[in-house]
């Protein structure tokens, strides 16, 4: 997601909030049980790519985690080789709080305040095949920005090494997998820094490789990003009516794109995909109204928008993410 900036239809990665007006209010994850999740269904994975190191093997970009499937059997375990907490979405608060999300119940759990050491504001997030987020912090007049990798176990926090260049300091990104090796995937991003936007890049080891400019009527404008386990790459633009478009990886065309009439053009953004649905993360300016952010979910399959899905849900979210292990339809 992100902090205000100007900055479709099947994909998959999704994000998350904290208490609620609707449906269930959010939950404290118990710190000493390494937990992501409380309640039913709640994850019982052994951190994110290993007991022993919540942040996974290192630095690289892309899991090696088995196939990609529908991410889930109705049980909340993956069957795609994943750890459970891989399937689920995660939120990042404006006040640097990590929570974990299921779209299907409205039920989000704290993790915990991020402990990355670093004067910035949170802007933006994506997770990756082994649970990790990435997080994107930005210096309020876009002069630096920063990654650091956050555990979804605890909320711990280390510097990715990427270094981001010129222009790419504020991001919408996203993971999206490889279609011929649905075990790998690449970070995307969206560059944001200043009006207007400078389209599509991604992450290359340790910097950022410009993909391509954004096409048609969305040239120039700034997206947030989620990708799907299917090798999909879409974008939420937060024109008037917002839209959704699917993005060409290779060179940064827009394949298709649909207009959502109803949601609000925000101040405050993130969106992301969960169980073959899109969900909206959107607050209106701080400056003269006190409402939070509210989550719309818009449904590929039928074409259905549910602006009301929950409302002012009791803080501003600014970062949403889940990884290519997430389910791509429904769980049972």
């Amino acid at each position: 997601m992100r902090i205000a900036r100007w900055c479709f239809w099947i994909a998959l990665a999704a994000a998350g909030c904290s208490a609620s007006n609707r449906g269930t209010s959010a939950t404290e994850a118990d710190p000493s049980s390494g937990a992501g999740e409380s309640g039913e269904g709640s994850g019982e994975g052994s951190g994110a790519g290993g007991q022993d190191d919540p942040f996974g093997s290192g630095t690289d970009i892309g899991g090696n985690s088995g196939d990609v499937g529908n991410g889930g059997n109705g049980s909340g375990a993956p069957d795609n080789g994943c750890i459970e907490r891989a399937s689920l979405v995660y939120v990042l608060s404006q006040d640097n709080e990590l929570y974990s999300f299921r779209p299907d119940r409205k039920e989000f759990t704290k993790i915990g305040v991020l402990g990355c050491r670093t004067g910035m504001d949170p802007n933006s997030m994506a997770i990756d095949r082994n649970a990790v987020a990435w997080v994107n912090y930005v210096e309020p007049d876009d002069s630096e920005g920063t990654l650091f990798k956050v555990s979804t176990e605890d909320a711990s926090c280390e510097p990715s090494g990427a270094t981001l260049s010129d222009g790419w300091s504020r991001l919408g990104m996203g993971f999206s997998s490889d279609l011929s090796r649905p075990d790998t995937e690449e970070l995307f991003v969206a560059g944001a820094t200043g009006t207007p936007g400078i389209g599509l890049g991604r992450i290359d080891g340790a910097s950022v490789t410009p993909v391509g400019e954004f096409s048609g009527s969305m040239r120039d404008i700034s997206a947030e990003l989620t990708g799907t386990g299917d090798g999909r790459l879409f974008g939420f633009f937060t024109t008037t009516p917002v839209q959704l478009a699917e993005i060409d990886k290779e060179t940064g065309e827009i394949i298709e794109a649909t207009d959502l009439p109803g949601i609000e053009t925000p101040s405050a953004w993130a969106f992301s995909f969960w169980g073959g649905d899109f969900y909206f993360y959107t607050a209106p300016s701080e400056f003269g109204s006190s409402r939070t952010t509210n989550v719309s979910r818009y449904r590929p399959s039928d074409g259905s928008i549910d602006t009301d899905y929950m409302t002012n849900i009791g803080f501003r979210i600014v970062g949403a993410g889940v990884s290519t292990c997430a389910p791509l339809e429904l769980p049972l």
